[in-house]
């Protein structure tokens, strides 16, 4: 079982969301505001008061940086950044970006790349279910847009912990979120590569409304097989 919680978002969801029972406020949800939520639910998960769950949410625009992030890697202008206690580096979240944070116990003996590596197949199943081919790419974490003659491009960034056996942070798909951000740091540390998003590659506006039923049954089959007795 996976409980799905959706937090806030941009523009109205059918069928709503959840911001009510947690206390916010509604649209794109304040970086520590999830944050708090994510910890609760964390916790919850741990002591077996809730079921593995998986929080989707837009944020209102804020820079994060992972423990790897060096002083060269962020904001040219000097834009606040949230450091955080995930692995990679700096990255941003904001309106129209589906960020996804799966809080899933993990079965032993815990396999946090093979776990990576299956939500990054996830994510590409969620592109190709919008006609678009996207790929790993070796020594690179996330799911990228690889055309011979053309620059990589990041389509989404996945950036996780385990506490407990249990992870936390995820991932974040860029949907129809500007990504002017790009201009003022390294997105994760990589310079020579860029960012997209669904509806730059598609050429038209594809909005997280859109994208979130694919990618939540995408994640709830992903953690059906992560956390059954048979996974590897």
């Amino acid at each position: 079982m996976l409980d799905v919680i959706r937090l806030g978002f941009s523009e109205d969801l059918p069928g709503g969301d959840q911001h009510d029972e947690f206390g916010l406020p509604p649209g794109p949800v304040d970086y520590h505001a999830a944050w708090d939520v994510q910890r609760q639910v964390h916790a919850d998960v741990v002591a077996g008061r809730r079921p593995n769950s998986l929080i989707l949410l837009e944020h209102q625009s804020v820079f994060t940086a992972g423990k790897l992030t060096s002083e060269n890697e962020r904001p040219r202008d000097g834009a606040p950044v949230v450091d955080i206690d995930r692995g990679g580096k700096i990255t941003w979240h904001g309106p129209q970006q589906l960020v996804g944070y799966p809080i899933v116990t993990l079965p032993a003996p815990i396999d946090v790349v093979g776990f990576v590596r299956a939500l990054e197949q996830a994510l590409i199943g969620v592109a190709a279910a919008f006609s678009l081919e996207t790929v790993p790419v070796e020594g690179r974490s996330g799911v990228w847009v690889v055309r011979e003659g053309e620059e990589d491009r990041k389509l989404a960034a996945i950036g996780m912990r385990v506490s407990k056996r249990t992870t936390m942070h995820g991932f974040a798909l860029n949907c129809a979120n500007d990504l002017s951000w790009a201009e003022n740091v390294i997105p994760c540390g990589i310079d020579d590569a860029g960012v997209t998003s669904l509806s730059a590659e598609l050429g038209r506006r594809v909005p997280v409304a859109e994208v979130i039923d694919v990618a939540e049954a995408a994640m709830t089959d992903l953690v059906a097989e992560r956390t059954s007795a048979r996974s590897r």
